[in-house]
């Protein structure tokens, strides 16, 4: 007999509210509800208990929810041997201050890219990461490193995405893993939003798996394509000082 995987279906709806505020600081009943397919009066039942339970707050004049205090108790708790976002934040720290561009930690999440760490220049003229940002994995510096070290499978579902844009060829992608895997890094150029560049490398743990992607990002104005290979080695090399670190 197949194993067949045990849900509650209020937590789950509990967990889709919660995950909606990965896009929004701020939404109301109505957006909520549209954004996970429920009913409002269905959903407001839910905050309600997520409020009682401090894990959203409902601001009276505006009407409108934000995550609450609760939230960021349990991110206090999270293991610094576990969690690579800060297990990794003092390299990332150096790096950003050898090179003086953003630094960003990605992990994929089925066929996205969440970016879960980041660090930002300190120049006036910057590209500001957020994080927490989820992301498609067909365009993108860090997205393509992120599958090109993946089993055939995982690369499989990434091409067969129900929205992978028309103007993103896919053989021409699968040429560009190619050769991410013989470089050891990728770039792109204005590949995924104008006026910005990034350089991005393999993070692998212990056993050879990717773990996670790092990515240095700027204003084209200051990188160049010649200055995202030279940065390469560089962040290369951090990648492989980052890998010995997380734990299996």
């Amino acid at each position: 007999m197949e194993d067949r995987k045990l849900t509650v279906r209020a937590v789950e709806r509990a967990i889709d509210i919660l995950m909606c505020f990965t896009k929004a600081d701020d939404l109301g009943l109505t957006e909520i509800a549209g954004e996970i397919g429920l009913h409002k009066s269905t959903v407001y039942r839910l905050l309600t208990t997520l409020e009682e339970k401090g894990f959203v707050i409902r601001n009276s004049a505006t009407e409108k929810y934000r995550l609450g205090l609760k939230i960021w108790e349990l991110s206090a708790h999270l293991s610094h041997n576990d969690d690579p976002a800060i297990l990794l934040l003092p390299q990332m720290e150096q790096l950003r201050d050898r090179l003086g561009e953003t630094v960003s930690l990605y992990l994929r999440d089925g066929t996205d890219r969440l970016r879960i760490q980041a660090v930002q220049s300190n120049q006036a003229i910057r590209r500001v990461a957020q994080v927490g940002a989820r992301l498609p994995l067909y365009v993108g510096a860090s997205s393509k490193v992120l599958v090109a070290y993946e089993e055939e499978a995982v690369i499989r579902a990434v091409l067969e995405v129900a929205d992978w844009p028309a103007a993103v060829d896919r053989n021409a992608y699968v040429a560009q893993l190619q050769e991410i895997r013989k470089l050891g890094y990728a770039t792109s150029y204005e590949e995924r939003e104008p006026g910005a560049a990034a350089v991005s490398a393999p993070i692998f743990d212990r056993t050879g798996k990717i773990a996670a992607a790092l990515s240095v990002s700027g204003p084209v104005s200051r990188l160049s394509p010649q200055t995202l290979k030279e940065f390469a080695p560089v962040l290369i090399e951090a990648a492989r000082e980052m890998g010995m670190m997380i734990h299996t």
